[in-house]
């Protein structure tokens, strides 16, 4: 009877040892388990999803492509990035919405269409703001600019930079050398509320317009004159139908870097700062090459036959940009944008 007691008494601390044991490895596994899923997080990698507007040959395009190059190679190739030119995920609006939700990674939007969400970004469209390009990509890198990038978080959004297609100017059926000659002018407009106000200010008849219908709306006098940059009146061939061109200068046109907040959010600190690097170099990249066409697409502007002028009093557009701006200045961030970079 003591024998089999003893027994079952050994039976049970051998028992007991057995499970300690079970027990100890199931803890250690489940450390290394943890140390290799953090290992592995580490190293994650990502495909990410940009879509712009712009076909090929327009800087848009060429600074997402530059995105790509400068993604892979900071991060040794653990991220790149899927890009969709030329309205392939739809347009800017269906975009928009894409990258609040988070179906959507990065987007190239113009701040016409994110000033119409954002009031904060009409900043950039304050007339007579910028000489030219070079003053407009100082601008970028101010405390006041960052503040209006911020304002995009209430759209779920990230702000990381902007560059620009170019300065507006004044393309038209007839020549334009002061504001007399833009009172009653039908002039195509971009959907921006700042442009409107602007151009009702002048007596024009601003006319908000896609691009697309542009070129017809000059040929069968709809329009008589279009609120452009360099690249779009090359790129869309207006100089075919309209033969005068005004430098003016008077709004820079930003393209806006934004990601998906949502999406973002959800990368390590460190991935983060990887993605915000690779845009910065790509912007840096882009604003250089928006300079330099600046410059060279007047020479071929003209050599199409185009009568090019500089716009020489600005006296009377003074006054109607300070209007604007004392309007506008009741947004805060805009107000400190205004000051700080105000001639």
């Amino acid at each position: 009877m003591k024998r089999k007691t003893l027994f079952y008494v050994l039976t049970l601390v051998i028992a007991m040892i057995f499970l300690a044991a079970c027990g100890d490895s199931s803890s250690d596994k489940s450390s290394s388990s943890s140390d290799s899923n953090n290992a592995g997080s580490e190293e994650k990698t990502y495909t990410f999803k940009l879509g712009h507007e712009a076909k090929e040959g327009h800087v848009k395009y060429t600074t997402a492509e530059k995105f790509k190059e400068e993604l892979e190679a900071r991060s040794n190739g653990r991220m790149t990035v899927d890009i969709f030119p030329a309205n392939q995920l739809g347009k800017e609006a269906d975009m928009l919405q894409q990258l609040e939700t988070g179906t959507l990674d990065f987007g190239i939007i113009s701040n016409g269409t994110l000033s119409g969400s954002s009031e904060a970004m009409n900043g950039w469209f304050m007339p007579f703001l910028f000489d030219n390009l070079e003053d407009a990509a100082k601008a970028r890198e101010t405390e006041s600019a960052k503040a209006l990038l911020k304002d995009l978080e209430n759209l779920n959004l990230v702000g990381f930079d902007v560059f620009f297609a170019g300065n507006r100017h004044v393309l038209s059926k007839n020549p334009v050398t002061s504001i007399d000659d833009l009172k009653g002018l039908k002039i195509r407009i971009p959907g921006a509320p700042a442009f409107e106000k602007f151009w009702t200010k002048i007596e024009a008849g601003p006319t908000p317009m896609p691009l697309s219908e542009v070129y017809t709306a000059l040929q069968t006098g709809v329009i008589e004159g279009v609120d452009v940059d360099l690249d779009a009146l090359l790129s869309q061939k207006y100089y075919e139908t309209t033969k005068n061109l005004t430098l003016t200068n008077h709004i820079t046109f930003p393209e806006v870097v934004v990601g998906s907040k949502q999406v973002f959010d959800s990368l390590s600190a460190e991935d983060q700062q990887i993605v915000i690097d690779a845009w910065k170099a790509a912007v840096d990249w882009g604003i250089q090459e928006a300079i330099n066409l600046e410059k060279s697409r007047v020479d071929e502007i003209k050599a199409l036959g185009v009568n090019v002028v500089e716009l020489e009093d600005t006296d009377a557009f003074m006054s109607i940009a300070n209007e604007i701006y004392k309007e506008y200045s009741s947004n805060e961030a805009i107000k400190a944008f205004i000051e700080e970079n105000k001639k």
